[in-house]
């Protein structure tokens, strides 16, 4: 008889005699990693961090936060800049069993190409990385009709971590001296930490990212105003239409206002973690 039956057999007996059965645990195999972090394994390790939903950045002095906004006024990315670098980061759902940075890393390279980057698999400090130069556009100088590209060094970071994935796009700066700039974003990195959440979601699915409430509170308030003198605008107007001979006069606020944190993202950092549009996966929920 197979040990297997029997085993079930005795154990089956010892229920039947009221005897409860010996707990079982399950030991989960943890790769040990020194960052960036699930939040089942976050360090007490005394840096304050900025909670943007499913990822918590660590404030280092000298580091600018900006937040990429939907026209919704949704989160959909964050970048930290220090100095002439910056860092964008994002995460993903992914599946239980394995990872998709090896697959995303093909599809990076693949579509970074046909844009003019030149970007090889190089082992990095969090592992096999894509790093070389991108042509991204810089702001047009006066008296330029178009933006001037030019060739920034750039390298793209991915970490799997338990059912989720962190993408890194770290663009530094084409003058010598930005070694310094590129390590502390690379400590900035090393310091996130992932909230993954329970629910199921679709791999390759963005995890949902939220404002800080301070940040959250100013947008609110910085809506509020425009909408307010959007108002006052029109009712003026229609003042002005109702009395002849008078000219409508533009009141204050009629200008587009540009909310904070709506900066162009470049093309390889888009809503999903691989530069293009992605299929639909064949895997389930995560």
């Amino acid at each position: 008889m197979p040990f297997g039956r029997r085993r079930n057999r005795i154990d089956r007996s010892l229920r039947e005699r009221g005897v409860p059965p010996e707990p079982q645990q399950r030991i989960r195999d943890v790769e040990a990693t020194t960052g960036p972090w699930d939040e089942g394994d976050a360090p007490d390790d005394g840096v304050t961090r900025i909670d943007l939903g499913a990822i918590r950045l660590p404030a280092l002095p000298g580091m600018d936060l900006r937040v990429e906004l939907n026209p919704q006024q949704k989160v959909i990315g964050a970048t930290l800049r220090h100095g002439n670098s910056q860092l964008q980061v994002a995460a993903f759902a992914a599946p239980r069993a394995a990872g998709i940075w090896d697959e995303i890393r093909v599809e990076l390279a693949r579509t970074a190409s046909g844009q003019g980057a030149s970007l090889r698999e190089v082992e990095g400090p969090f592992g096999v990385e894509l790093a070389g130069t991108v042509v991204a556009a810089l702001p047009p100088q006066p008296g330029q009709q178009a933006p001037q590209a030019v060739r920034r060094p750039a390298r793209f970071l991915g970490v799997d971590g338990p059912r989720w994935f962190l993408r890194g796009l770290l663009s530094g700066s084409p003058v010598a001296g930005a070694e310094a700039e590129t390590a502390a974003l690379e400590q900035a990195f090393r310091g996130i930490v992932v909230v993954r959440g329970s629910e199921p979601m679709p791999v390759r699915e963005p995890l949902p990212l939220a404002l800080p409430p301070q940040a959250a509170a100013q947008l609110a308030a910085q809506q509020a105003a425009q909408q307010a003198a959007q108002q006052a605008a029109q009712q003026a107007a229609q003042r002005a239409a109702q009395q002849p001979g008078q000219q409508a006069v533009q009141q204050p606020g009629q200008q587009a206002v540009q909310q904070p944190g709506q900066q162009t993202t470049p093309p390889q950092a888009g809503g999903r973690p691989g530069a293009g549009p992605v299929p639909p996966p064949a895997a389930g929920p995560a």
